[in-house]
């Protein structure tokens, strides 16, 4: 027999789950512009109906309900959908980071333009065939003097910006590694904060969703490896448990990061440790390796820079610099190296050219035009060369092979030092002489130098476009599985709105429930049993 008062319970049960379902809702709206933040339901659920199963034979032909309760809180997200957002996030942030660099080094190097390398070196031509025309004239001389300071202030320059720039990403590998360090410590804080609720049988939703933020943030400066570890004890089912990140390396070998409340940090092999923690988190140079090491300081693995993980760091370590097989590569290190051969093949030709000539006054032969450092071979030689502080414009070259003032020849032959082929083994100048290439230790030998630097912009342009553009197709492709993402776990107003609507109606019709059972009980406690009074 159903209890006179089984109507109040039903009802009572549709309006405290109604309410909790409101609540959800508010909670929704509230946090409707939070990052991260992943909408949340009420799973509603039917309660035990009356009568229970039993051997004996039930009094109704089925069983009564006895109303509903709020099953689980729990957000609404597509797991598939965050894997497929982090790895195309992965993408973008080694094309992003990369086409930053590359894009840096196209503003300094500013070709083709008029404040160019380039331009400034045609300049420098043109004067020396100016000079070729009226070899005794001093202004002329002057000139020469004038643009080859300029030649050699631009090296400088752009040797000098280079590796300004390439200080600074140095400093953002630094910084994006203690980022990722932060990050790694932050999600293992989280798990162990969710492994000591899970197991109670609720559902952290909040510590979920800034575990999900963190480790799509992640995802952008490595390729990570999620998997899931129940917490155990009274988890619900759809507890989502504590994650165990993974590095995934270029090979497809696995390292683990983060398990549990234990996590592993990135640090360089050939660094320095700043604040005490065990982690070598301060270049010294161009990176040797990466190494993942525990808390404790042990290194559990070192990773080459071309072996490691996809991702932001990656892109900014490949800009930086970064040793492989006793040789330093890298987008930055192989710009300044090929400025340095440049400007060391052009020099050493120049004063070999220049020394063949006599100066306007006597019959020695002309001093060299320009100096470098005491480097060895063409290595910083950009940033070295100079003008020689001792030549003056009576020293530049008149003549070619013989001691007259109105002979232009050599000036013509260093006028055509840019067309020089420098694959031959030797060039036969005006005027006579041959001069021999083999001993000078050029780092060019193909193509002129004029050739040599047209090679150098293309390639860079080539690797600028490509990195832009694949910048774009990632950042369309994140987007686009974004959008799908947001389209299941963002706050809709208009959605909460009409939700909040439709359980308001729920709750007012359970109270209105209520109110015709207490009138149903009224009768029957106050209105029976009165007749004939």
């Amino acid at each position: 027999m159903v209890s006179t008062f089984h109507g109040l319970e039903v009802a009572k049960r549709g309006m405290f789950t109604q309410q909790s379902a409101i609540s959800t809702t508010g909670h929704n709206i509230a946090n409707a512009n939070t990052p991260g933040y992943t909408r949340q339901r009420v799973n509603f659920k039917q309660t035990e109906p009356y009568p229970a199963p039993a051997m004996n034979r039930p009094q109704i032909p089925g069983q009564m309900g006895t109303g509903v309760e709020a099953g689980s809180i729990e957000r609404v997200r597509e797991s598939f959908l965050d894997m497929q957002y982090r790895g195309e996030n992965n993408k973008l942030g080694y094309w992003q980071s990369k086409s930053e660099a590359l894009s840096k080094m196209e503003n300094i190097l500013n070709e083709p333009s008029t404040n160019g390398l380039s331009a400034v070196m045609g300049q420098f031509w043109q004067s020396i065939q100016d000079l070729s025309v009226n070899p005794e004239n001093e202004g002329a001389r002057s000139v020469v003097l004038q643009r080859g300071q300029a030649v050699a202030d631009t090296f400088q320059y752009l040797h000098s910006s280079l590796s300004a720039v390439q200080k600074d990403i140095g400093s953002q590998v630094e910084v994006t590694a203690k980022e990722i360090n932060s990050i790694l410590q932050q999600i293992a804080g989280l798990n162990k904060q969710i492994g000591e609720i899970e197991p109670h049988g609720y559902l952290p939703n909040d510590l979920y969703d800034e575990r999900d933020r963190l480790v799509d943030q992640l995802s952008g400066h490595l390729n990570i490896k999620i998997e899931k570890v129940v917490s155990g004890g009274n988890a619900l089912s759809m507890a989502t448990g504590s994650y165990r990140v993974s590095l995934i390396n270029k090979d497809g070998t696995a390292v683990e990061l983060v398990k549990g409340g234990e996590f592993n940090q990135i640090g360089f092999a050939n660094g320095t440790d700043t604040n005490d923690d065990k982690i070598n988190d301060q270049l010294g140079g161009p990176i040797t390796q990466f190494t993942v090491t525990d808390p404790t300081g042990t290194s559990i693995q070192s990773i080459n820079v071309a072996d490691f993980s996809q991702g932001k760091l990656k892109a900014l370590a490949e800009a930086h610099g970064y040793e492989e097989g006793g040789e330093v590569k890298g987008t930055y290190p192989d710009m300044l190296n090929e400025l340095d051969k440049m400007a060391f093949t052009f020099a050493t030709l120049f004063n070999e050219v220049h020394k063949l000539g006599f100066p306007v006054e006597g019959s020695a032969h002309t001093k060299e035009f320009f100096t470098f450092g005491t480097g060895t071979g063409h290595t910083g030689a950009a940033a070295s060369i100079s003008l020689n502080p001792t030549i003056e414009a009576k020293d530049i070259l008149a003549s070619s092979s013989q001691d007259n003032a109105g002979d232009g020849k050599n000036a013509l032959n260093l006028a055509n030092i840019q067309n020089f082929i420098l694959s031959e083994g030797s060039i036969k100048l005006e005027g006579g002489q041959i001069l021999d290439l083999a001993g000078l230790g050029l780092p060019i030998k193909n193509g002129t130098i004029k050739s040599f630097y047209e090679g150098v912009i293309g390639g860079l342009g080539v690797d600028a476009q490509q990195a832009a553009r694949m910048t774009k197709n990632s950042a369309v492709l994140a987007d686009s599985v974004e959008v799908n993402r947001q389209s299941i776990s963002s706050v809709s107003l208009d959605e909460e709105m009409t939700n909040l609507i439709q359980f308001q109606h729920a709750y007012n019709a359970a109270a209105r429930n209520i109110t015709v059972i207490d009138e149903m009980l009224d009768k029957i406690i106050n209105g029976m049993g009165t007749v004939g009074r």
